[in-house]
């Protein structure tokens, strides 16, 4: 049955993919986006005929404004708008109090509006941190605050806690889930590129001189809103409190590094050819905000998977190395990188 789904973050890379897909299944979708007048005519661009099925609404995480006509009409929401800036913020704050504040005034706004169906675009930051020597991961697994985690990854598990605890509290009866995805890569829709894309990019326009020994779980951005899209379509019961890691498989940046050689040959004269030793990271890291990310993954297998959404919801993952490679032919495509 069609349904009216407000999507949270409208412009950003996962919100759009979602917007396609509830789209293409015949939905009509609310957006909220910071800045109406600048980002409509993007959004009615990528969609020409969504028409009346698509309506764009302006409003902050941090604002009330905006909340409550964005929700009126709607019967579910997907909330994926939160901060996510490549590098490091100089207080944690800048991250934790938008992504928490803004994840509880959805739910607020929500709630007063009679929506019972409510997605929360989590992260595997709140999964598989905090715990030293764990390699692999579930839906079941919560990162460890107490162990000293970086910004992005405390706002993403602070987050997700108070939204769950909110419901517990004030609608217990919402069928709330949350959606936890990897490092996300997958055809782009223009040149705003998300932080997972952008370190792709870097590697294929050789700003990546060596091969540092880092890896993560990969997944598709159609995947993740694929899940998305599942969960708000399925029943009630069968989402209520739920949390699907959307996760296809891990890999190490230099087996990534080796698929864009296969299959993007074009590109080999620029991509990196040596390892970069861990000594290297951590003597360069003071002086690059992307080295002391680095550093601090330096070897560390987190394996999170994904099959929660493949037993409850039916899910099927494209395979990573497609992912990885459509990645860069979309790239290509769009201008943003050149051999």
């Amino acid at each position: 049955m069609a349904q009216t789904v407000l999507v949270t973050g409208g412009t950003g890379y996962i919100g759009g993919e979602v917007i396609d897909q509830l789209l293409a299944n015949g939905h009509a979708v609310h957006t909220t986006v910071r800045n109406k007048p600048k980002s409509e005519p993007r959004l009615r661009e990528r969609w020409p005929d969504a028409g009346d099925r698509l309506k764009v609404f302006q409003a902050d995480l941090m604002e009330d404004a905006g909340w409550a006509e964005a929700c009126e009409g709607c019967d579910a929401v997907a909330h994926v708008a939160s901060p996510f800036p490549f590098g490091v913020p100089k207080s944690a704050d800048e991250l934790v109090i938008p992504a928490r504040e803004g994840t509880l005034r959805a739910l607020h706004f929500a709630t007063d509006a009679g929506i019972e169906r409510f997605v929360q675009t989590s992260s595997a930051a709140a999964i598989a941190y905090g715990h030293p020597g764990q390699e692999q991961f579930d839906h079941t697994d919560w990162t460890n605050l107490t162990a000293g985690v970086p910004p992005y990854i405390e706002s993403k598990t602070v987050a997700e806690r108070a939204a769950r605890d909110w419901v517990a509290v004030n609608n217990p009866s919402m069928a709330f889930c949350s959606v936890n995805p990897v490092a996300v890569l997958g055809p782009v829709a223009n040149d705003d590129l998300s932080t997972s894309i952008e370190m792709l990019k870097r590697v294929l326009d050789g700003s990546v001189p060596m091969v540092p020994n880092v890896g993560f779980s990969v997944v598709d951005v159609r995947d993740v809103a694929k899940i998305h899209v599942l969960a708000i379509e399925a029943p009630a019961s069968t989402v209520r409190g739920e949390r699907f890691p959307a996760s296809e498989s891990f890999r190490w940046f230099g087996e990534m590094v080796d698929v864009v050689r296969r299959e993007a040959p074009e590109f080999a004269g620029k991509l990196p050819k040596r390892n970069m030793p861990d000594w290297l990271v951590k003597l360069l890291r003071p002086f690059s905000a992307d080295l002391k990310q680095l550093a601090s993954e330096l070897g560390h297998r987190r394996d999170v998977s994904g099959k929660r959404a493949e037993e409850l919801l039916g899910m099927s993952y494209i395979p990573a190395d497609r992912t990885i490679a459509d990645t860069v032919r979309s790239l290509a495509a769009h201008g943003i990188v050149k051999p």
